[in-house]
């Protein structure tokens, strides 16, 4: 019966087979330890010299790591071990012999695990990284899907920009240019007019000249859009939303979070109420510690690690200058300098895993925005028909995922968040 590595438990005192890959092995005189690892976890498989055939235990000593095979044997329950149970081996079937795994149990150097990442994902700190993200990734859609909201899929080429025009992507889509998207957010604004409720969950795309720790070129973001939510209604859903995931992620991931290290009780701390302070408040707390940004100015990676080690858990900052965002974002009528958008701040310097805000919903002062953004307003007519024809005040916002489990995992780099990563030097593999 083959079963897998995570199942051992439930098949204690029965024989078993178990496919997967040398993870590492030790011999002991009559004793060979093969660590098999399958994707689900690692266990110890003994090959004891007086219980098989001398060909079965000279093949289990020659075995490499990397190497696949199939092992067969009695689950027998091991309390010394991590797993509680380990396999008693009756054969073993060698499938390929690898040779000359390059990456060792000795250190390696950043960029040569990077150009082995293909193999590199095989590791049990990759695993837990990555197992974590697949955590959240669920937990994001059980979220949205347990609230009624629609999953609509935004286009990965776009005609025009979203996001500024410094940092788009061009192609040739068939003689013309296109751009590969950097949000699907505008779309998302006509599945809220049209279902209420909806979100997009894909890749976006940043031509950053960018080599800081927080950014990718390509990224993962889950944009929700809902019709008839204002500001105050747009930070109180994402502060549910992180909530769900933390959570989420603490139920489920703890033995992931320890492969990491990962130190817990910043993260139970995370509970409501989130802080929220407006950018003249943050400006305000900067200057009180020496920082001299002015008004007016956007907040960067220095700006964000001041306000995050304020507090123990994510900080909202809303009502920023309306000049540093978006064309869509609407004005504050009571202060039409400042726009009604909010950024959320993770703690412990991760920056920034969430942007949006109200977006401005008249037909007027969204074509007066986009000339003054330098934007025709005829390559947005089918945006501007969303305020021609049945326009309500709506909100929505965007959270990279990278991000969010880098600060989950407590990462210092965002690299390790992807399977594989894309960065200014960096398209293979």
């Amino acid at each position: 019966m083959a079963i897998t590595i995570s199942q051992l438990k439930t098949h204690i005192g029965q024989t078993v087979t178990l496919n997967g890959w040398l993870y590492n092995q030790r011999s002991s005189g009559k004793l060979v330890f093969l660590q098999l690892r399958d994707g689900t976890d690692v266990v110890q498989c003994v090959v004891a010299k007086d219980t098989v055939s001398p060909e079965q235990f000279e093949l289990a000593k020659k075995i490499t790591q990397e190497s696949s095979l199939s092992v067969s044997g009695a689950v027998l329950e091991d309390k010394r071990s991590p797993l509680g149970v380990e396999i008693h081996v009756a054969s073993v079937v060698l499938h390929q012999l690898a040779e000359n795994y390059p990456i060792t149990p000795k250190e390696h150097g950043t960029a040569f695990l990077f150009d082995h990442r293909h193999l590199w994902l095989r590791s049990r700190r990759q695993h837990a990284i990555l197992r974590i993200r697949s955590r959240v990734i669920k937990s994001i859609r059980d979220f949205f899907d347990q609230r009624d909201f629609i999953n609509l899929d935004a286009p990965i080429f776009t005609p025009n920009a979203c996001e500024g025009t410094s940092t788009l992507f061009q192609v040739d889509y068939f003689g013309q240019p296109a751009y590969l998207t950097q949000s699907g957010q505008l779309y998302m604004e006509a599945g809220a007019m049209a279902f209420g409720k909806v979100y997009c969950f894909g890749p976006t795309f940043r031509a950053e000249k960018s080599k800081t720790r927080r950014h990718l070129t390509e990224f993962w973001m889950v944009e929700p859009e809902v019709a008839f939510l204002d500001l105050d209604g747009d930070m109180a859903l994402a502060e549910e939303f992180i909530l769900a995931i933390v959570q989420d992620v603490l139920a489920h991931c703890r033995p992931e979070l320890a492969t990491l290290e990962r130190q817990l009780e910043p993260l139970e701390k995370i509970q409501p109420p989130f802080p929220r302070l407006s950018y003249d408040d943050a400006i305000t707390l900067l200057h009180e510690v020496g920082n001299p940004i002015q008004w007016g100015d956007d907040f960067g990676a220095d700006e964000e690690t001041i306000i995050s080690k304020q507090f123990d858990r994510p900080v909202m900052i809303h009502r920023y200058p309306a000049a540093v965002k978006p064309f869509y974002m609407k004005q504050d009528p009571a202060n039409p300098r400042v726009a009604l958008c909010v950024d959320m701040i993770a703690p412990e310097g991760v920056g920034e895993i969430i942007g949006g805000g109200q977006r401005e919903d008249s037909l007027v002062s969204l074509e007066t925005k986009l000339r003054t953004h330098g934007l025709d307003p005829a390559v947005f007519s089918w945006y501007l028909d969303l305020r021609r024809y049945g326009t309500v005040p709506h909100a929505g916002f965007g959270l990279g995922i990278e991000r969010t489990v880098a600060w989950i995992c407590g990462l210092h780099h965002v690299r390790e968040t992807i399977p594989f990563p894309r960065l200014m030097e960096r398209l293979t593999p």
